[in-house]
């Protein structure tokens, strides 16, 4: 997926969900319930194509919200760990070369994965190739306290990341598109408000593309 995927490297994989239990538990409570106001947007959605998938964490809460899920991801080694994890339909490969015919899901979601990717006009093209609905992003907001927070943590995988602020994302969005599309965005207020909103200066950016 980029040049040097940090992901394939099995410590940084086994400690990656841990995140989620601990330091992260609140974030990832907060991002969820984002996510799936984001979710309602498309009530006939019945297929995610996880792309980014890592650990499986968000590929089986999506299942755990009724929704036929397959994860993908570049790096065996986060595989391995979803596989752990108890993650059933998993699918090693490429996210900017989605080894699936055009429209063969409803929905693609990437969830903290389009800052590790080394081309995002090129994956959002194959995802209005592969999905027949649209797609839901989830992506740190680099003007948030939490985006320079991450940045100056000397984390490798965050300093290797590209963040984005909503309106980079909705144009690049825009730009990449070859249709009109619906864009519905928030953000996460946490440990500020336990809501979100859309206020461009939130944590986590939660983005909802629906084609027209």
């Amino acid at each position: 997926m980029s040049q040097h995927n940090l992901f394939t490297n099995s410590e940084i994989a086994a400690s990656y969900e841990g995140w989620y239990s601990t330091t992260g538990r609140w974030a990832d409570r907060q991002e969820k319930t984002l996510i799936k106001q984001l979710l309602k947007g498309f009530p006939s959605a019945r297929s995610i194509l996880d792309v980014g998938c890592g650990t499986g964490h968000f590929t089986r809460w999506f299942s755990q919200q009724g929704k036929q899920v397959i994860g993908l991801d570049a790096s065996r080694a986060m595989l391995n760990e979803a596989k752990r994890f108890g993650s059933k339909l998993l699918l090693q490969g490429n996210a900017l070369e989605i080894p699936f015919t055009s429209n063969s899901f409803d929905l693609i979601t990437l969830i903290t994965t389009l800052e590790f990717l080394p081309d995002a006009y090129k994956i959002i093209n194959e995802v209005q190739r592969v999905a027949r609905q649209g797609l839901i992003l989830g992506v740190i907001n680099t003007q948030s306290s939490l985006g320079r927070k991450y940045k100056r943590s000397g984390n490798p995988i965050w300093e290797a990341a590209q963040f984005f602020t909503p309106n980079e994302l909705k144009n690049l969005i825009l730009k990449t598109l070859d249709f009109k599309a619906e864009i519905i965005w928030r953000t996460t207020l946490w440990p500020l408000l336990p809501m979100s909103l859309p206020f461009p200066w939130g944590g986590f950016i939660g983005m909802a593309v629906k084609w027209n």
